[in-house]
């Protein structure tokens, strides 16, 4: 099988490492996403995963368990919705239209960089209702594209975190701006995960790459008015945190109670 060889800039590069993760995790048992097309992708990919720092058979179930939260927050939407818009933010190499494999009436569209977009093309396959659009997230320009006919869900997972917080602050307004109405669902870390979280980036790729931590819902629920919060959770509180392995749920207990350690991860959702 020819390889496909993929360089991408650091911050980008990112997308490689939790791909790899939703790799690892297919091979385990039990798997939490049984991702199979990431793993047939990665396969495909001329690139030296096996000297990625930071992603082990012991940390991807934590990367797999954060996609399943947001593929069935996902499948929620889209069940009461079934003729709807998705819009992926930042999707980097993540599958989750195909994961999700949507109705034929729902207009799926994710945007990344052109970089990220032109290696989507040469290793994803192809699927009715799906669209790729090469954008910065920060640019309005990828907004044209996409129609406000219909209702929308706007997924932004793993990509808060890479913003500015005046970035993040023009991004959602943005939005709210374009599609009038609909549900926003993202993730985010606080400042002192991100200082945490940077500190393995830095030795995974060099240098730090996140800027924009949230510490309280309620730094969000400023943003705008017109965002209205749905849910607020602890990433190690959700219920796709049940999904992980005994060993990675060993401290859930003794956090819990601790919010500084309890919320360096959390999960948001919200209409407008």
């Amino acid at each position: 099988m020819t390889q496909v060889k993929v360089r991408l800039d650091r911050a980008m590069e990112t997308s490689l490492l939790t791909l790899y993760g939703k790799a690892l995790d297919a091979a385990m048992t039990p798997s939490i996403l049984h991702d199979r097309l990431a793993a047939e992708i990665v396969a495909k990919i001329d690139y030296d995963f096996a000297g990625i720092k930071g992603m082990n058979e012991r940390v991807a179930p934590n990367a797999a368990a954060r996609s399943k939260h947001f593929d069935d927050w996902t499948r929620e939407f889209l069940a009461a919705q079934p003729a709807a818009t998705v819009v992926q933010l930042g999707c980097g190499l993540d599958t989750r239209a195909w994961r999700v494999d949507p109705g034929p009436a729902v207009g799926w569209h994710d945007v990344d960089f052109p970089d990220v977009i032109a290696v989507r093309r040469k290793l994803f396959p192809t699927r009715p209702g799906y669209q790729m659009i090469e954008s910065s997230v920060t640019s309005p320009s990828w907004l044209a594209a996409i129609p406000t006919d219909r209702p929308v869900f706007v997924l932004a997972e793993g990509l808060t975190m890479y913003l500015s917080p005046t970035e993040g602050h023009e991004l959602f307004r943005r939005v709210i701006d374009h599609f009038g109405h609909g549900t926003i669902a993202f993730d985010t870390h606080s400042r002192l995960g991100v200082r945490l979280v940077n500190i393995a980036l830095k030795r995974a790729f060099g240098r730090a790459l996140l800027h924009w931590g949230v510490n309280r819902a309620a730094e969000v629920d400023a943003i705008d008015p017109r965002l209205h919060r749905v849910d607020a959770l602890s990433a190690l509180l959700a219920p796709s945190a049940l999904s992980l392995p005994t060993s990675s749920k060993l401290l859930i207990p003794v956090v819990r109670h601790f919010p500084p350690l309890r919320d360096l991860g959390q999960y948001f959702r919200y209409t407008f």
